[in-house]
């Protein structure tokens, strides 16, 4: 079994620079550059033994772009290792993991449909869990969930976050609607129609 320290020193033997190290309670997280990503998967394979592919999904960073991370084990050693890479958020792409992982097929799907990032040379871009016709891309930040917008949200954890009962201090929008723009105005009307009146707002019969 390899010491805690040594897959982040053979990470920075190979790659130098161009990577980031940091122990985790998960294990081991390491940083690399999209014009590496396929490099580095294979350098975890082959030399350090990560044999198992495990999952690989999409960050949505807002300004950063998107991180794509790849979750990997070592039968042999034991170790777990977190492979990361980061595309731009106007045009992502990355190579395809498949020729490395072919267990990264699925996921490079399911990514592809709910972040946008286009896997270059993936042998079988086709959609995975959307239906037919679907626009847009649901686990990017900036994806408007129209049911947050008509119904109130259940994941409301103080007063007035839905829109019903006491107001917040600061009312918090839930995910998936916007602060500005049409959808933030629907949102508020229907806030506003749920809303029981204030003594001050009832009638004098009140």
């Amino acid at each position: 079994m390899s010491a805690p320290a040594e897959p982040a020193a053979a990470w920075t033997g190979r790659f130098g620079d161009d990577v980031t190290t940091e122990e985790t309670a998960g294990g081991l997280s390491v940083g690399v550059p999209a014009d590496r990503w396929i490099e580095a998967l294979t350098f975890a394979r082959d030399d350090l033994a990560c044999a198992f592919f495990d999952w690989l999904t999409g960050v949505d960073e807002l300004d950063e772009g998107f991180a794509i991370v790849v979750h990997a084990y070592s039968p042999e050693r034991r170790h777990h290792l977190l492979v990361r890479t980061r595309v731009p958020r106007d045009a992502p792409s990355l190579p395809t993991a498949t020729g490395v992982y072919r267990g990264a097929a699925w996921h490079e799907r399911e990514t592809a449909e709910m972040f946008g990032v286009v896997f270059e040379g993936h042998p079988n871009p086709v959609p995975l869990l959307l239906p037919d016709g679907f626009e847009g891309h649901p686990l990017r930040k900036d994806f408007v969930l129209a049911a947050r917008v008509a119904k109130p949200w259940p994941g409301a954890k103080e007063p007035g976050e839905s829109g019903h009962g006491a107001p917040s201090r600061r009312r918090v929008r839930p995910p998936g609607v916007p602060d500005e723009g049409p959808w933030a105005e629907a949102a508020e009307r229907r806030r506003a129609a749920g809303r029981p009146a204030r003594p001050q707002e009832r009638g004098p019969d009140a």
